[in-house]
């Protein structure tokens, strides 16, 4: 197993490095950019309509719908994806490769993409089925094929499920295990395998329950993980609040000139610092993406904008607040102030995973405090994400293969879930980035096509 990895991690580091590096920044920064321009910056206009809608439908019981979900049902749901191992370690990678100034980028990601994923959700509904039997789809595969009714069109339909299925269904699941098992390994002490079997058998028996019990599950637990992070990342910064403007300064001065940090060249490190924002920022926040419409599709809503809008505050929470959160504490604590990574950016033995830990146990001054916070963090974090992935990939392998593809897909997730456990963290995270940039392309060229469609709503909200 070793060897196989050995062998395939360079490989496709290389692919990665060619998508995050120019494609994907092109893609989800142009697309970011034409809908802001087209819906007149919705994510400004509409913000305050956003979080009106957002907490006038908040509720810890929605209830089981007869069919999909309610709009914060689909909303949770979708945060429960977003909200993950990419708030905690693929922020922590971000700021460990491409420094501080790569949390200024995923703003800006972010930013664009709350325009993006407006596009997103509004399309979903738009073009969402209702089966004779009231089950209802919807996703970019639907609208891929509403783009283009044609053999083009069933290509990239098949090439983004099958991008999905892997990405989501599969090697995603396998990262939130993988950074489950070893922050409670790092906490506690606990064997990986333990952990492993523990988180699958919990998947398992939601997944039995299918869409409503996935409902049921995020609206509770999305809101309760949440508020629990930011009260602990709170305490970190009221620690340590005489370093946050410094905090500041470092995040928008790193993002033009890294190599005050690093040294070296200008050139690699302002790409490193642009890149990995880019990559993080779309593994954190999903938009453009395609996961998070799988949800939105199945809101029970009166018109398409109203979800369009409540899609936005998804990524802003993810982005602006929780991620945010993680970036503050961790910079505040080892990079400001003379922390132990202000000097030049390295720190031997750190990595992306255990870098929050380490933050908030130097805060804290216990490193069983710190580390424990964390790992309870990440296993509602990571866990959440596992559950919201699973339904986007069942959604497309049924697409592929009809709906008695579902015990098979349910038997191999649940085997991804435990042997993520055990693998490369490194590796796992390549292969999740691959799959996740690759789908991205066959969804943003269809949003690009729609754009007319999108408009159309946003011109007359009235119409569904």
């Amino acid at each position: 197993m070793e060897a196989l990895q050995n062998v395939l991690l360079p490989i496709i580091k290389t692919i990665n490095t060619y998508l995050s590096d120019y494609i994907l920044i092109v893609l989800l920064v142009g697309v970011g950019l034409f809908y802001s321009i087209k819906t007149r910056f919705v994510q400004v206009r509409c913000f305050g309509e956003a979080f009106r809608k957002l907490f006038g439908n908040f509720s810890l019981k929605g209830g089981k719908q007869k069919n999909g979900m309610s709009s914060f049902q689909a909303l949770t749901t979708a945060i429960a994806a977003q909200v993950g191992t990419g708030n905690i370690v693929g922020a922590c990678g971000a700021i460990l490769i491409g420094g501080p100034g790569a949390i200024f980028w995923m703003w800006i990601i972010a930013f664009f993409g709350m325009a993006t994923i407006y596009s997103e959700a509004v399309l979903a509904q738009k073009t969402r089925k209702v089966a004779e039997d009231g089950t209802v789809s919807g996703g970019p595969v639907y609208y891929i094929l509403h783009a283009f009714p044609n053999k083009f069109g069933k290509f990239l339909a098949g090439f983004f499920a099958i991008a999905c299925v892997l990405a989501l269904g599969f090697m995603g699941t396998m990262v939130q295990s993988n950074s489950i098992g070893e922050s409670m390994q790092t906490a506690f002490g606990v064997d990986r395998w333990i952990t492993g079997l523990v988180i699958a058998a919990i998947a398992a028996f939601i997944f039995i329950g299918g869409v409503s019990r996935i409902a049921s599950f995020t609206e509770k637990l999305v809101p309760v993980m949440a508020c629990l992070y930011i009260i602990g990342s709170l305490a970190v910064l009221a620690i340590r609040i005489e370093y946050i403007p410094e905090t500041f300064v470092m995040i928008f001065k790193y993002a033009f000139i890294p190599q005050a940090l690093f040294g070296g060249s200008v050139g690699a490190l302002l790409k490193a610092a642009i890149s990995q924002g880019v990559k993080r920022g779309l593994f954190s926040n999903e938009a453009g993406m395609g996961s998070t419409p799988h949800a939105h599709a199945l809101a029970n809503v009166a018109k398409p904008h109203d979800q369009g809008v409540v899609a936005m505050a998804g990524v802003f929470i993810d982005t602006f607040v929780v991620l945010t959160m993680t970036a503050l504490v961790v910079i505040s604590t080892l990079y400001a102030g003379g922390g132990p990574l202000g000097a030049n950016g390295v720190a031997e033995g750190l990595s992306k995973t255990n870098m929050t830990q380490m933050a908030f146990s130097s805060a804290f001054g216990n490193n069983l405090l710190g580390n424990g916070f964390i790992a309870v963090c990440l296993l509602f974090f990571a866990f959440s994400t596992i559950i919201g992935w699973n339904l986007f990939g069942r959604i497309n392998m049924v697409y592929l293969f009809g709906k008695k593809s579902n015990l098979i897909y349910s038997i191999i997730a649940i085997a991804f879930i435990f042997a993520g456990t055990l693998l490369s963290n490194d590796l796992v995270w390549e292969l999740t980035d691959m799959f996740n940039q690759l789908m991205v392309i066959p969804n943003v060229i269809a949003l690009v096509a729609l754009y007319k469609m999108v408009d159309y709503v946003k011109n007359d909200k009235s119409k569904k």
